[in-house]
């Protein structure tokens, strides 16, 4: 009977340890593909700031008079690239907004010149930026989908009972507007 006892104690034990191994190890997978997915993020928002210089000089020599827009352009871009190093997603996010609102400006800047719809180089730096737009939609979504899943597992029995242990905590899902 003592016997019977202990290999049942065993048992339990073996089987709370695997558990708690597979959940640590869960959760830990789901962090990382968390952060690999910011990182997607980051990347399509450098990508989409390294565009800017080229687009304001470009409606900048047709529309020098424009020159705070221009500013703002520039101010938005220098925020959003010190928000991707290191910052909350909420503060990527409101830096997103800043830029894209001073960017929509430059481009209705770029629609009332005539000359500037007519060049290439405007053109294409606006083809660009839309496909770059893409794929940081696309970026946001994978995201997204990576938060909540993580979330969800997090929530659930018996993962929440690791989670603590494996140093995983709920994520913020990325907003694109306000």
């Amino acid at each position: 009977m003592v016997t019977f006892v202990l290999a049942l104690a065993l048992l339990v034990a073996v089987g709370v340890l695997l558990t708690f191994v597979v959940g640590y190890n869960k959760l830990r997978a789901a962090d990382v593909r968390v952060d690999e997915a910011l990182g997607g993020i980051d990347v399509e928002l450098t990508r989409r700031a390294a565009l800017l210089p080229a687009l304001v000089s470009t409606v900048g020599a047709v529309a020098q008079h424009e020159r705070a827009t221009l500013e703002r352009v520039t101010a938005a871009r220098a925020a959003l690239t010190s928000a991707t190093a290191g910052a909350s997603v909420a503060q990527r996010s409101a830096a997103e907004r800043q830029l894209n609102r001073a960017l929509g400006q430059v481009l209705k800047v770029g629609a009332g010149h005539p000359q500037l719809n007519s060049s290439n180089n405007f053109l294409h730096l606006q083809q660009t930026l839309a496909d770059t737009e893409d794929k940081l939609a696309f970026a946001r979504q994978y995201y997204n989908d990576a938060v909540a899943t993580l979330n969800r597992t997090i929530g659930t029995i018996p993962w929440m009972l690791v989670a603590g242990s494996a140093g995983v905590t709920e994520r913020d899902y990325y907003q694109d507007e306000p």
